[in-house]
Parts: C-alpha cells; structure tokens; sequence
C-alpha cells in the first residue's frame, strides 16, 4: 500500500506500521480526516516532521492573479485557491527539556491506524530521546460528523523508564510555512501568511484565534478548550496574533500516564462581523465540550454504523480491492456529509491540489455514489450549485448565451480557469449537474428539492443548449466548439458526450415543467421554449463512421492522424505536460474515457454491438493521463463482456491513491477516482442502472472474485445485492415492497425475503488493445496484488 510494505491490507482499516520519509506527504493525504466542511491532513500530532501541513474549511480561500500573455473578452479575472487555515490538531511534547522529534534519537515502534468503522485515526509510538529518556504516546484524533465544526484530539504519555519532566503544548497556529510547490500546474499555488490577525484571546484552559483574508474578506475563527486527566499537572495559557498555546507542565514516574484531551470548534463567513464570528466559535465549542470526547467517539460510531448498514460493500477473493473501496467509500462520504451548501472539491479536505477546486467529477462520478449511499450528502450538494447560479446567470449573459453557464473550476462559484479550451468551452459541466439532479430525484422522490431546486437547475441548463447549440438547413442539431470529457480533443464539433448529456437535459428540463406547470411559468418556460427544447432533443447530431462502424467521438475525429504511440516512451506520461497540446488536439490519442463514459451514462443512445465496437476502438487510443478514466473503462469492459480487463481497471481505480499511481496523492486523495471505485464494482459489476423509475440489475463477476455484495439506498429503503459467478440474490431490507429489474425481468421484492436469480452466460469477443505500455497492470489471482504491464 502506497507502494511501501510498512502499509497493511486489512479489510477495515488502514494500517502504517512504521513511518516512513519517503512515503510522509501521501500518507497525510490517505490518514486525513474531514466531514465535508472541517478538513485536517494526517500530519503526526507535534506537526514536524511534515510533507504538507494542512488544516481546511470548506470554501475558505484566497484569490490570486491570472496572468496571461494575451488578454482576452470573458477571461477570468483572478482564481481562487485554497488556503491553510488555523491549525487546531498541534500537541508539541518536550522530554525533559528535548522536543519529541522522530528524526532524532530512537523510535522503537511508530504505528497508525484510520478505522473506516469508527472514524477515528489511532497513533501509538515509542521513542528514546537523545539523551536516553524512552516514552509511550498514545493518541486518537476526529473529526466530527455530528457536529460539523468540531474535531477533536486525545494526547497520552507515558514514561518508560526514569521519572521525566513533561510538558505539552497545545496549540492553534495560524500562517504556518508551507513548502514550495514542485512545478506541476495541476499543484496548488501556495499563498504566503494569507490571514491577517483581528483579535486572540487564553483564558485558563481556552484559546482563540480570529482572521480574516486580505483579499477574498473571509473572517476565520478557531477556538480549543483542554481537560486534562491522569497526573496533577500545572497549566498556563498565551496568546498572540497567529499563535494560542494551552502548556502543561508535570512530573511523570514510569507507570503514571498524562492525557490532554483537545476539543477545537471552527467557524468563518464572509459576511458575520468578528464578534458574530467569535460567538459561532465560542457556541460551537460549548456544545461540544458538553458532549466531551468520549460522547464525540460514540457519535461518531453510531454515524457510521448507520452509514455501512446502507453502503457497504464485500468484496471476496481480493483483499486488496476489500479494503480500497471501503477507504474509498469512507473518504467520498468525509468528502460531503456535512458540506451543506458548499461545493464538493476535487481533492475533498485532503489537500491543496487543484487549488481546491470543484469540477464536473461532484456531479459525474462522487454524487451517484452519494446519491445511493448518503443521498442527504447530494441534496445539499446540488443545492450549492443552485446557490451559484446567479455567478453561472452573469456568466452566460457574458459569453452572450441564455440560461446559466456553470463554470468548469470554483470554489465561490465564479469561473477561474485561466484556460478557456479546457475550461469554458467544456459546457458539458452544465448537462453533468443536470443529470445529478435527475437521478437524485429518481432516486429519492423528492419532491419539495425537485420543486425548489431541480426544476430551476433543469431549466437554466436547457436554456444554455438551446442558446449555444443551432438547428441546421436539415433541421438537425449541433453543439459545435466544445471541450468534452477527452482533455485532449479540444474545441470539437458535436461531441458525442455532450451532445447526449444535452439531450437528456432538454428532455428532463421538458418533462419536470410539465410536471409543475405553475412553477415553470414563474420561471418564464411556456409550451413554445419546451417544444424547442423536445425538438433540438429529437433532432441531436450523433456523428457516427459508418465505415469503421463506430461512434465518432466528435466530428472528424476519426479522420485524424494517429498518435505514434509506439514511440511515446514511459516517461513522457503525461502527455499533457510533455507535449504540446496543439499536437495533442490534433491527432487520435484520448486522454480520459470520453465516448466511453457516454455509453456508460447514456447507455441507453446505444446497441449492444455499437457498444462492443466503439468500446474495442476507443481502448486502443486511450492512455488514462487522468485519474477519472480507469472506473468508467472497468463499467464498460464488464458490459461488453471482457471481465479480465474490467478486473484489472477496477484495481487500478482502487488503488489510484493507495498505491499512489500518478504520484501526486501528496496534494491530497483522488475523491472522484475513489468514488469510481464503488462505481466500478456497482454498475460494472452489479450491472446497475435505473431503468424508468426502477432500479435494474445486469450482474457479472469477472473469475477472480468469488462474490461481490453490496447495500444500496432506493427511495427510502435499503436493497441488498449478493453476487457470485452464477447467482444474484436481492434482498429488500426494509421498508414496503420494491420492484426492480434483473436481467430485464421484473420482480418484486418484500422485506426479509431473499429473492435468487440466475445470472445468464457473459457474451465474450476478442480482447480490445490498449496503447504501448498503458494496459493497465494485471492483478494477480491469488493476491490480487499487480503483475506488471500486460496486454489483454
């Protein structure tokens, strides 16, 4: 794991057994805590050493300048990063009068633990001083699901040998130094002290920070209170502008143990006074130093015990994948179980990478497994991209498009992309959010969301296809100058992705105003706008070679000059930072499942042997240089029958950060890829879809696993899926009876009452190719650990 043998497979838990330099920076990404607003990285308590501190709150960040040699109509402004907030989780220790540092003298055991049932991270470490004095630290840290502003920090020492001198502190540091970025433009750009003191306060066991940001006017407050417990001890506590400190002080014989507990509540706004922001803080804190540390830990089980009761899912022959997509699913529900109204980032709270930014991965790939595992995370999601649309509103009016045109990257909202072919004209990010309400609707039959929400989302992003796309003298549709999924194809005429996303959307937005006539008259849309849109619906250009018999990715493309993958070598990957990307944009090499991804979303636009071809053509031009691709490849190997590949494509989705596959896991976990791992196992595997308001099974498992169960959510009741090589079994868990789908057939089913099927024989053809040197890695049998580079 992480590539390291001192990480563990386990089936719930990650375990470090040692701690390792070379591995530091990714492995505060993989330990970090979150709930979706409160984001801590797994540095070690005493903050040194370190790859990358970081302490986040959700839609806290700081603009910065867009520089570009030609200036241009509608280019963004500025762009928005991240920024480190108040550290809260520090607890220094001094050993006699010697810091508890692991780069010096001894340490005899170093182990951490993330427990995906629990949510506490546990840390045991044994260590001899310089000068010879060995100590035992214990400690456990959270963060809150419960109560979205707290994380909290138990801290135990204890003497191994000789009476010592203790003395901890307990910190909140503001400011704290940040190494230099390394060069990589998907990489943070790092902003030096971005947070100017308005006010610090210690009170006996209590200290508080207040800041603000010097240009987006964020207010920012943290506040800790301590017990301490054990041995008598004395306290002091200080304060200055960028620095709280809580110190004990205390006399330990071997035997005796000291432990501070920490309880650290967060706040911010931009629109709350200071003494508004203070007194949130203070609240928060109240209301968590009522509950104490020991009734945040039994919150916190009882949350996650009901979350896997709904979600799990049991993997059987790989121990590997067992363990990945349970950290996966652990992750994607830190990522947004408490973000309420707030954007869903691309790397969670886990890291600085991608400055930050929300993209289309929330809506494509991390809601849908929200959606049937923690549906209240989505609404609240969607119901922070309906916030935004006055920014997507003014956006459109800007690029002289009705509707709203959501913007590719944000943290507030507004478009920051500095790129506009990859970022603007990727319009597609419109029909993704359309479609995340879509399913979240089908799913939960939420009315009063599809009502507030989903009716206006659906409105404003078929208004933006009507404008931006145009009927031909024959009458059909075209989408021309976008961006799709494929990075590497930019500006295109009728992207098959887009232009079937768009379809879908002109279709819902359409079918939700009739079904509430008076609300979509309120919005403007009459008989006249729905019409249009059915119309450009029916009439969508889906560009397709009759003579290679598959779908052209976007017009013209398969026309193109072939890239010489042959004589691309290993290290050239990624192409996007090693060639050109004119030479990128016009030749046939995929960055990311484009058309592939459409025939997983959109399956139903396509044939069974449209799919197999289009599937065989595309894998030979795709070369995976994103994270997003390998899970939707594994859901269409499966379908198409080459289980072997789609085996092999869910490992790598499923290790993407354990393993660490594109080397930059230190700027924080891949959320979508994780997400895509469940997506790989559930709807390749399981075969799900919804199927006119049912929800429908196809399932199949490839020879190596001996069964695959998993737990979805479905219009408040929970479904249990059990799958071996020739059986599925559906349970409906609670609830009243549900009809579903296997295999085409309609059945119902009734609480408690296992129902078994059949599953018919998978059609297999000739194993697709992938380009030199990008199969993906095959998965041994028997460990299901990679045996190296192989073709299929």
């Amino acid at each position: 794991m992480i590539t390291h043998p001192s990480y563990m497979v386990e089936p719930w838990c990650l375990r470090e057994t040692e701690l390792s330099m070379d591995v530091l920076s990714q492995s505060e990404s993989v330990f970090a805590l979150s709930n979706g607003h409160v984001g801590w990285r797994g540095n070690l308590d005493e903050g040194e050493p370190h790859g990358l501190p970081g302490s986040y709150l959700n839609g806290v960040f700081e603009f910065r300048p867009l520089p570009y040699a030609e200036a241009g109509y509608g280019y963004p402004e500025s762009g928005q990063t991240i920024i480190n907030v108040t550290n809260g989780k520090l607890v220094r220790l001094l050993v006699d009068d010697e810091p508890f540092d692991l780069r010096y003298g001894k340490c005899h055991k170093h182990e951490r633990l993330l427990d995906f049932r629990t949510g506490l991270l546990h840390r045991t470490a044994e260590w001899t001083s310089p000068s010879g004095r060995s100590v035992r630290v214990r400690s456990t840290r959270l963060v809150s699901f419960t109560q979205r502003a707290v994380g909290a920090v138990s801290y135990e020492i204890e003497p191994l040998d000789d009476e010592m001198r203790i003395v901890v502190q307990s910190e909140l540091v503001a400011n704290e130094q940040l190494p230099n970025a390394e060069g990589d433009p998907r990489a943070a750009a790092v902003l030096e002290t971005p947070l100017v003191s308005e006010e610090h306060a210690a009170h006996e066991s209590r200290i508080r920070l207040l800041h603000r940001t010097a240009r987006s006017g964020l207010r920012v407050g943290v506040a800790a209170a301590h017990f301490v417990n054990g041995a008598k001890a004395e306290t002091a506590s200080e304060s200055s502008d960028d620095l709280g400190r809580f110190t004990v002080t205390s006399r330990l014989r071997p035997g005796q143990k000291l432990c501070v507990e920490k309880i650290v509540a967060h706040g911010w706004s931009a629109v709350r006074s200071a003494p508004a922001v203070r007194d949130q803080v203070d609240a928060a804190l109240a209301a968590a130093t009522s509950t104490g540390w020991a009734g945040l830990v039994d919150e916190q089980r009882a949350y996650l015990a009901e979350f896997w009761a709904g979600s799990d899912v049991e993997v059987d022959g790989d121990a590997e994948i067992q363990q990945a997509v349970r950290f996966a699913l652990f992750h994607v529900l830190q990522a947004g179980a408490r973000g309420e109204a707030r954007a869903l980032p691309a790397k969670g709270l886990t890291g600085p990478g991608y400055d930050g930014h929300c993209f289309w991965d929330t809506e494509t790939f991390v809601l849908p497994a929200l959606t049937y595992t923690a549906p209240q995370a989505v609404e609240q999601a969607l119901r922070w991209r309906y916030n935004t649309m006055p920014e997507a509103q003014e956006r459109a009016r800007q690029l002289g498009l009705a509707g709203s045109a959501f913007p590719w990257r944000t943290i507030n909202g507004s478009e920051c992309s500095g790129y506009w072919p990859a970022g603007t004209a990727a319009f597609h990010i419109n029909a993704d959010i359309a479609d995340a309400v879509v399913r979240y609707i089908r799913a939960t039959c939420d009315d009063a969301f599809e009502r507030e929400v989903g009716l206006p989302l659906l409105v404003e992003t078929a208004r933006l296809w009507r404008s931006l796309g145009h009927h031909d003298h024959h009458g059909d549709f075209h989408i021309d100058g976008v961006t799709g999924p494929d990075e590497y194809s930019a500006i295109a005429d009728d992207n098959v992705y887009t232009n079937l996303m768009a379809q879908h959307n002109l279709r819902e937005a359409a079918a939700a105003a009739e079904r509430h006539p008076d609300l979509a008259s309120a919005l403007g849309v009459d008989d006249e706008e729905t019409a249009a849109w059915r119309d450009a619906a029916s009439r969508m250009t889906l560009p397709y070679n009759a003579e290679l018999e598959v779908h052209e990715q976007s017009e013209g493309f398969t026309r193109h000059q072939l890239w010489d993958f042959a004589r691309t070598h290993a290290e050239r990957y990624p192409l996007l930072l090693n060639f050109p990307y004119f030479d990128l944009y016009r030749k046939q090499v995929v960055k990311q499942a484009d058309l592939v991804l459409a025939m997983c979303l959109r399956g139903d636009a396509f044939t069974p042997e449209e799919k197999a071809r289009n599937f065989a053509y595309y894998e030979q031009l795709t070369v995976r240089d994103s994270s997003l691709s390998a899970c939707g490849q594994a859901v269409m190997a499966a379908e198409v029958g080459h289980m072997r590949l789609a085996y092999d494509y869910v490992g790598e989705a499923a290790m993407m950060d354990l393993s660490d596959l594109e080397g930059n896991t230190r700027d924080g976990i891949h959320i979508a890829s994780l997400a895509g791992t469940w997506f790989a196992l559930v709807i390749g595997f399981g075969g799900m879809r919804e199927d006119d308001g049912l929800i429908a099974f196809n399932p199949r498992l490839p020879e190596q696993l001996g069964r695959l169960a998993f737990t979805v959510q479905f219009r408040q009741r929970r479904v249990r899926v059990e799958i071996t090589g020739t059986t599925a079994t559906y349970t409906l868990l609670d609830g009243d009876s549900l009809d579903i789908r296997h295999c085409g057939e309609r059945m119902a089913l009734v609480s408690a009452s296992p129902e078994s099927r059949q599953i018919p024989p998978i059609p297999t053809g000739p194993a697709p190719e992938q380009p030199a040197g990008r199969a993906p890695a095959r998965r041994g049998r028997a460990t299901g650990r990679p045996e190296g580079e192989g073709a299929h």
